[in-house]
């Protein structure tokens, strides 16, 4: 039998019979998704005034979605505090996100609130970090170089469970976000894509796809296919 489908059902078995989510490990060392270890750097400084403003705006216009110090909630918005996603994700990303939303989602823009505003929220999020951010060697990875019909396999064998079938997301029924929506694919590097795949969240139910602990060992050549197809998707969703 093919390699490709002996791992798919493994796969499948392991998400219907196993926890999806491992225990978060602030002291871990991160990596920047490509295997290559990055050292531990010290949280981002912030003014305490401008988070402080970004609580009051985030309890005004996020908190009910994003719940209580933006924990998220499975099936309905995302953690914004979670540890891997803040020490991969960029300023620029966080800010085109709150201030043009995601069509097609139940993010609705932000920009009525103005830049001032959209940067002490963000202010507010950084604050949640424990890590240092290496968002500017994420996105300096280099661009997928994968198959996108091998993707395609390994996105409905792994990534639709949680993602639904063209990445839909919560729409979908499903318990991941809308990763397949141009609103969201048009900002995120390839880089930050790989990343998360790879590494996963810790306290979610977006596990790690990457290493000997992983529910499949993807190789990197398997992560960038999904990339690869990932990026047609807009064309179709």
């Amino acid at each position: 039998m093919d390699r490709k489908y002996i791992v798919a059902i493994s796969v499948v078995m392991g998400v219907l019979f196993s926890a999806c989510s491992k225990e978060d490990d602030s002291q871990s060392t991160a990596t920047t998704g490509d295997s290559q270890p990055v050292a531990a750097t010290a949280p981002i400084k912030i003014d305490p005034a401008l988070a402080s403003q970004g609580k009051d705006l985030y309890q005004q216009n996020c908190v009910f979605c994003h719940q209580p110090d933006a924990i998220g909630k499975p099936g309905f918005a995302p953690s914004l505090t979670n540890q891997e996603f803040l020490s991969v994700v960029s300023d620029k990303f966080l800010m085109g996100t709150i201030r043009d939303g995601r069509a097609g989602t139940g993010m609705p823009p932000f920009s009525h609130l103005g830049r001032k505003q959209v940067e002490a929220i963000v202010a507010f999020l950084r604050a949640h970090a424990t890590r240092g951010n290496i968002s500017a060697q994420v996105d300096a990875q280099p661009r997928s170089q994968g198959d996108e019909r091998l993707g395609r396999f390994w996105f409905d064998s792994i990534c639709a469970t949680c993602h639904g079938p063209n990445g839909d997301g919560y729409v979908a029924g499903g318990t991941g976000t809308a990763i397949g929506k141009a609103s969201f694919l048009d900002k995120a590097t390839d880089g930050f894509i790989r990343t998360t795949i790879k590494d996963g969240r810790t306290n979610t139910r977006m596990i790690g796809y990457s290493g000997p602990e992983a529910m499949a060992a993807l190789s990197d050549s398997d992560v960038d296919d999904i990339i690869a197809y990932l990026r047609t998707v807009p064309s179709k969703n």
